[in-house]
């Protein structure tokens, strides 16, 4: 059973910063593709950043130059350092990988379970 657990959400005034960390967890064999996700209240979920299992990376346009994700695979962790926070970035943030449990196996897409990001003004 696998699991992506999550850490690093909380209440920030404008302007500082923040990190997401996302670890899984269980039985896995390999994990390809790992990302951030967010969902703001009546809004739909939002790619905010992703990185492949070979580094290649890529941002939504509105957290460029803001947000850096990176990953450490000897721990399977997937990290969001979130600089200059706006309140327009309040969210839940969700970690989101793309896991194969054997060798045998086809690979499945694994969710978090989401962390609240508040940004006050």
């Amino acid at each position: 059973q696998v699991q992506l657990v999550e850490s690093g959400g909380g209440l920030v005034q404008a302007g500082r910063s923040l990190k997401l960390s996302c670890a899984a967890v269980g039985k896995i064999f390999s994990i390809n593709a790992m990302g951030w996700y967010r969902q703001a209240p009546g809004n739909q979920r939002e790619s905010v950043a992703t990185i492949t299992s070979g580094g290649a990376i890529n941002y939504a346009d509105s957290v460029k130059g803001r947000f850096t994700i990176s990953r450490d695979n000897a721990k399977n962790t997937v990290y969001l350092q979130m600089n200059s926070l706006k309140p327009e970035d309040t969210a839940v943030y969700y970690c989101k990988a793309d896991i194969t449990e054997t060798s045998t196996t086809w690979a499945s897409i694994y969710w978090g379970q989401g962390t609240r990001v508040t940004v006050s003004s």
